[in-house]
Parts: C-alpha cells; structure tokens; sequence
C-alpha cells in the first residue's frame, strides 16, 4: 500500500486526467480473483465488483485527483510534475481502498461475501467538468450506485495524528456554491468624478452588506460562510471603470440557509441600484453538504472498536470544506469518516504545498474500510434502527 501510494503521489494527474493512476488501479483490481473491473465510468473512473451472491450492496469510494500545486517537500516520493500535487490525500485514498479490495478478495475466497462489495475509483473530486460536473454525480449518472444499499468514503485528516479518528452523525462537510455580481455605473475622467456614477463607490456598501450577512443575517447556531474571493475592475489609473466585478464562495450546511445566503447575496448586490447604479448577479450551485448517516456509522464505530480499541474516536463535524461525495450520500446512505494522518511537524495541511501523511494510516484505514462493509453486508441498514454509542 505504502508503494500504491507513493507511486500515485510521484505522479500525480489533474481532475479528468488521472489516465495512469485509473490504469494502475485496473490492473490491480485485475489481479484479485472474482473481481470485475469496468473502466471509463464518468470519464477516467474505475469500477471493481466482489460478489458473493445474493444480498446486499455495499460501494466504497476513493477520489483519485490532484491539485495545481507546486510540491515543496523533498521526499524521495516527490512529484515529479511542476505545478500539480497530491494536496488532499486522494493518493492515499486510492492506496487504502485497493488495499481493501484486496482484503475484501480475500475473504471472498476464504469465506465468502454475504452480498456484493462495489469499489469506486472516482475522478475529479476537485474541479469541475465542460458540463459543470466533478466525478460523483458523473459516475452517479453513469449507474455506479444503482442497487445500492450503503455507500462508504474516508478523508485524510492531518489535524489528528495516527491513532485517532475523526466520526459525525448529520451534517458534517459544507455545500459550496459560488456568486457571481456585477456592478455598474457610468464610468468618466477620474478628474471629474461627480459627472458620473463610479462603481468602485457602489461597491463600498456592497462590500459590507456582503460581510454582514453571516454576522448579522444568519442565526450564531447554524454554520455559515461567504467569502469575497475576485474583485476586478479599470484598466488605468486616470478612468474611472463602468463595471466592478466580485466574485466569491458561500458555505452553509443547512438547505433552508442555503436559500437564504443566496436572498441575502441578492440584497447585498442591489444596494449599488438605490444609489444610482445597477447589477447583475447569479449563483452556480456546487456540491450540496454531506450529511453522514447515524446507521453507517454506527458500523464504522463498532469496526474501529474491535480492530484498534486503543483508537482515539473524535466526534464532530470536520469543517467548511466541501466534498463531491455528497452527492453519493444524498442519493443512498452513507458516511464518510476522517482517520487521523498528520505528522510530528504539524505543518502538513491539507491544499498546502508541504502536506503529507503519515503512513502507518494506510493500513490501519484499509482494515477500517474492509471491517465495516463487511458488518454493513451482514447487517443492513434498517428503518428506524436505534443508534446507541
């Protein structure tokens, strides 16, 4: 596993470019017994099935893709692309869910499965398609859950060292949505500015309605972001420019304050039309949140219990991050878990040139992932199942 990933993290492949890392993944899958491979899903994902028979189904998922970042660490496991990097942990994902197929094989061959264990092999968790898609719901729209019971995912968490393990019931990654506003005023000589109607101007109340709206227009109860991430506007110092463009970010975890960011958004932008100028604005609409459920986890917890009992469980959401596996979880149920990978250093965060892992995780995760779609095939979700820690 430690080779997988190293392998992977050396040469690194960007969103919907993970060719060599899907022919890696492939041909491993190919040499487990039983396993059918089917490639090409949602553009360079992959897909291996384990069947036991009747009974239930059960995916695991890995994401595969990198990042435009440019390595700083000087391992001997390095990139070997300038300018792309696995900042996020995909490569060891990849690493841990092939490790589980193998375990999983394995116990096909001994055992037998009580059911059918779907592996998906993801691409591009990380940026967007022509047609406005990351991997997920591709891959989704292309069959990968149909017949699904339970879908399960892990994510590195290097704000948790090796040992430890990061669990929510709920709500537990954001849904991100981006805006996109315009302001418009007249422009002129920047000698004369009260002959027109300068944008830059209408900008300054926007901008701070923009920042109130968390603050002052969402409850302290419910989690919440926007974020200012582009403002652009002129072209010389002596015009003043007709248009002001912002852009930026909004996260919340809530679908009903989902909604209201977006009123909220609005209202911020149409202050510049009660001071004589106008807008434009429009929202693109990414991920929804990820909402783990209690069931699945359930059968996470009790995996990690009798495999590490000495394991450090940590409860509670793990932040404003957004994740295309919510797009899985909102079709079927599902969780995704965060084991802990950080090192001593405690600068290895996750879309930082310097992040890596400590790789004992590795194995460890593996065990994790394989134990608990087992006890999700041997016991399957139930209606009104009560959770009890």
């Amino acid at each position: 596993m430690i080779e997988w990933r190293r392998r992977i993290h050396a040469h690194p492949e960007l969103s919907f470019q993970e060719f060599a890392t899907a022919r890696l993944v492939a041909e491993e899958l190919g040499a487990i017994e039983a396993m059918e491979v089917q490639t090409e899903v949602g553009g360079t994902g992959v897909i291996g099935t384990l069947s036991g028979g009747p009974g239930p189904c059960v995916a695991l998922r890995a994401d595969m893709d990198a990042l435009p970042i440019t390595e700083a660490n000087r391992c001997s496991y390095r990139s070997r692309r300038p300018g792309v990097m696995h900042a996020c942990g995909h490569d060891a994902h990849t690493a841990i869910l092939l490790g589980t197929a193998r375990l999983l094989g394995e116990e096909l061959t001994e055992g037998g499965l009580p059911g059918t264990v779907r592996f998906l092999f993801q691409p591009a968790e990380e940026d967007f398609g022509d047609d406005g898609r990351t991997g997920a719901p591709r891959m989704i729209r292309e069959g990968a859950l149909e017949g699904v019971d339970a879908v399960l995912a892990l994510h590195m968490n290097p704000g948790l060292p090796h040992g430890s393990l990061q669990v929510n019931d709920g709500y537990t990654m954001a849904g991100l949505d981006t805006f996109r506003g315009t302001l418009s005023g007249t422009g002129g000589h920047a000698a004369y500015p009260h002959r027109g109607t300068d944008p830059t101007w209408l900008l300054l109340p926007v901008l701070q309605a923009l920042h109130g709206i968390v603050a002052r227009r969402v409850s302290p109860m419910e989690p919440a972001v926007v974020s200012v991430g582009r403002i652009h506007a002129g072209t010389a110092s002596n015009v003043i420019p007709s248009e002001v463009e912002v852009e930026g970010t909004f996260r919340s975890y809530d679908p009903d304050i989902r909604e209201g960011l977006i009123e909220e958004l609005e209202r911020a932008f149409s202050l510049a039309a009660s001071l004589g100028g106008d807008y434009s604005f429009r929202v693109e609409r990414g991920e929804p949140a990820l909402k783990n459920d209690a069931r699945v986890n359930r059968r996470v917890i009790e995996a990690v219990r009798t495999l590490f009992p000495d394991c450090k469980i940590h409860q509670g959401p793990f932040g404003m991050g957004a994740e295309d596996f919510s797009h899985m979880t909102a079709v079927v149920p599902g969780s995704m878990f965060f084991p802990g990978c950080a090192l001593p250093d405690g600068i290895r965060d996750l879309h930082t040139p310097y992040f890596d892992i400590d790789e004992r995780c590795l194995s460890a995760g593996a065990a994790i992932m394989a134990e608990s779609a087992l006890r999700l095939l041997q016991r399957p979700l139930q209606e009104g199942e009560e959770w009890k820690r």
